[in-house]
């Protein structure tokens, strides 16, 4: 019998993949289980669709993340903070607020998660922190912290 894994079997298949295997073990294992269905021409025709939309839905996302890399590398997040006297920070410049400012100067919805800071933020100037926005695509968002 042809079967559609519909998850991975070990020592079986894939998920994903088309393959005969005993009658039995399909139907008193496989499908029961929900791990599999009988490759039908309908299931088939079902089953390429679904991974048609499913490869439109990632190059509609992954275009998505080069767009907001190429906007964030043309942008530069002014943030102002209090300081100490000697130039310090009264605490540190987090990814949230960074997060913040993208999306009050410049309409840009980064979330706080993807924004990468090797370490925090803690006194005046200009930085550089990089932003993981998905499908191996990284921003760099040009900080520049200000005196209150």
């Amino acid at each position: 019998m042809k079967v559609i894994f519909q998850q991975d079997v070990k020592g079986q298949g894939k998920k994903g993949e088309l393959k005969n295997v005993s009658d039995g073990y399909a139907r008193n294992y496989l499908l029961p289980r929900g791990l599999a269905m009988e490759a039908t021409n309908d299931n088939l025709n079902a089953y390429k669709l679904k991974e048609k939309a499913k490869a439109a839905q990632i190059a509609k996302e992954k275009a998505a993340a080069q767009e907001a890399a190429e906007k964030l590398s043309a942008v530069q997040v002014k943030i102002s903070a209090k300081s100490g006297g000697s130039g310090k920070l009264f605490g540190a410049v987090t990814s949230k607020e960074i997060s913040d400012a993208l999306k009050e100067q410049f309409d840009l919805d980064i979330d706080s998660k993807k924004i990468v800071q090797a370490e925090p933020i803690k006194s005046y100037g200009a930085y550089d922190v990089k932003a993981k926005l998905g499908h191996e695509i990284s921003g760099t968002i040009h900080v520049l912290v200000v005196e209150e």
